[in-house]
């Protein structure tokens, strides 16, 4: 919500791209009003709106710093346009599905999802509204619909049952010492991870207000709606993870899955590299890192108008506070293919979720190209 507010704030004093929400005369502004108080204004008033009271006094010492540290012409102008874009985005996302009550289905038979401990322990998935969420860019959650994980006794089945169960195991002596480190580095929430990138770029690129404005809405709309879409395809297949396939395995009737009961994959707390580590509370397929991701990195391609770009991906610390050692690329192609393998080699999907999960990404990235943020000629989006 503040990275599409603060582009239309921008865009409608700069008016080199399309609007996200802006229309009619809200949309432009004098060329000579202030992009960093519109910047400024449409973030801070969409904050507001959006986090506890607690958190106010805060955002109003910031807001009155960062305007008293801009040049007084065409100041008020900018706020004025930061007031426009900030209306038009809480209207937008008035009743939009935050936060709504969802109860995920559980079920008992070969293949159906159950969390961990259950029915002793609750389920718990703090994601599960995302599903029912709204959505920034697509036209509904399910428009990218997968085509759902593999059949249970079928030959795709066994086999990315296999290769999770030897890579992806706790104890694997077939994973690289490479692949252990890629699979934790992976583990991190993917929003700080881009976000990083897109701040690094900016200033590799030297990317001005109204560009960097419209690099950030890209990708966090995009990933927004790739989580969206995720989250609901998640809740309608409603697969098992590798964990409950591999320890159940005999109670689905294929001839080459062999059962384990005491498997346990590299994502557990017996694995002492880094926090948080352990089988996520919701459905494996599609994956969601597979998805949000899927959608950011072919949104940073679309942006920069190129997939060969050079990226160094800076992820969280261990548990001891020593920095994870960032991931170097020469293609934002490259690094979804690591992360579709790496959720593999953690051992908490099955690659055809992976899969799945990117190609929704690239789906949802590829609408955002075709209807948002064109860049205007003439007075006309091209």
């Amino acid at each position: 919500m503040v990275t599409g507010a603060v582009y239309d704030a921008v865009n409608a004093i700069d008016r080199s791209h399309r609007p996200y929400l802006l229309e009619g005369k809200h949309s432009k502004f004098d060329r000579s009003s202030s992009q960093g108080a519109a910047a400024a204004t449409a973030a801070y008033l969409v904050l507001l709106a959006i986090t506890p009271s607690e958190r106010h006094s805060g955002l109003d010492s910031a807001y009155t710093a960062t305007l008293g540290s801009l040049p007084a012409a065409g100041k008020q102008q900018g706020v004025d346009a930061g007031e426009a874009a900030a209306a038009a985005m809480l209207a937008a996302r008035q009743d939009d599905g935050f936060l709504a009550p969802f109860v995920p289905m559980i079920g008992t038979e070969p293949g159906d999802w159950r969390p961990i401990g259950w029915p002793t322990a609750p389920a718990f998935d703090p994601d599960a509204w995302v599903g029912n969420l709204e959505p920034f860019l697509i036209k509904k959650p399910s428009q990218f619909r997968s085509k759902g994980p593999n059949r249970l006794e079928s030959r795709a089945y066994a086999k990315d049952f296999d290769e999770v169960k030897d890579i992806g195991s706790l104890t694997s002596t077939k994973r690289t010492d490479d692949q252990t480190a890629a699979a934790v580095f992976w583990q991190f929430p993917p929003a700080a991870l881009w976000n990083t990138l897109a701040s690094g770029l900016a200033d590799r690129y030297d990317l001005g207000a109204a560009d960097q404005a419209r690099l950030y809405a890209m990708i966090n709309l995009a990933a927004a709606d790739g989580a969206i879409a995720c989250w609901n395809d998640k809740y309608y297949w409603s697969f098992w993870r590798p964990r409950a396939a591999i320890r159940e395995a005999d109670t689905e009737h294929n001839p080459s899955t062999i059962a384990d009961p005491a498997w346990e994959s590299l994502f557990a707390p017996a694995t002492p590299t880094a926090p948080s580590l352990g089988t996520p509370p919701f459905p494996d397929h599609p994956s969601g890192h597979g998805c949000l991701s899927g959608a950011v990195l072919n949104a940073f391609a679309d942006f920069f108008g190129k997939d060969k770009v050079a990226v160094t991906i800076v992820s969280g610390r261990t548990l001891d506070g020593a920095p994870i050692p960032p991931r170097h690329f020469d293609r934002f192609s490259r690094v979804l293919k690591e992360i579709v393998d790496a959720r593999v080699w953690g051992g908490i999907h099955f690659r055809t979720a992976d899969v799945h999960g990117a190609e929704i990404g690239k789906k949802v990235a590829r609408w955002l190209h075709k209807h948002y943020f064109q860049r205007v000629k003439n007075g006309k989006a091209g």
